[in-house]
């Protein structure tokens, strides 16, 4: 009797979606390294600004949760923004312990400076698809934070 190919069962490292994902991370963080270089940001930066642009005046816990991080690693970005000019934090008038994040307009003219560059057309696909790839990872996503969760 010989032995099952392992190869054959054993899955391979690009079988693995979390490995799709982590590598087409890295693939968008050296695709969109010009882009941030040239408005002088880290990626981690640019979402947060992103964020704003979509809703200014947010609480850096409501930035904190859209974000997905935690308000350790938010603060000290924030507070390096602030520095920069591209945004102010003051204490809520209605809750002293919240604070307001809001954008400064320099803050707001990154968008004009190359912030509007998007990376479409880098990924090959069609904005349907683009779309859908966007929904369904979003999806997977939302799913593992509920099983995270839940467990």
């Amino acid at each position: 009797m010989t032995a099952p190919d392992a190869s054959a069962t054993t899955p391979k490292l690009a079988d693995f979606l979390c490995f799709a994902v982590y590598s087409a991370n890295l693939a968008y963080g050296r695709a969109y390294k010009p882009i941030l270089d040239e408005l002088g940001l880290t990626y981690t930066q640019w979402i947060i600004i992103v964020a704003l642009w979509e809703q200014d005046g947010q609480s850096v816990k409501s930035l904190g949760e859209k974000l997905f991080l935690e308000s350790n690693t938010l603060t000290p970005i924030l507070k390096k923004l602030e520095a920069e000019g591209y945004l102010q934090r003051r204490r809520d008038p209605a809750d002293e312990r919240q604070v307001i994040v809001s954008l400064t307009p320099s803050g707001r003219a990154l968008r004009e400076k190359g912030g509007q560059k998007t990376l479409l057309k880098a990924t090959g696909l069609e904005p349907e698809e683009f779309a859908l790839v966007q929904k369904t990872v979003s999806r997977v996503r939302d799913n593992l934070i509920r099983h995270v969760n839940d467990n």
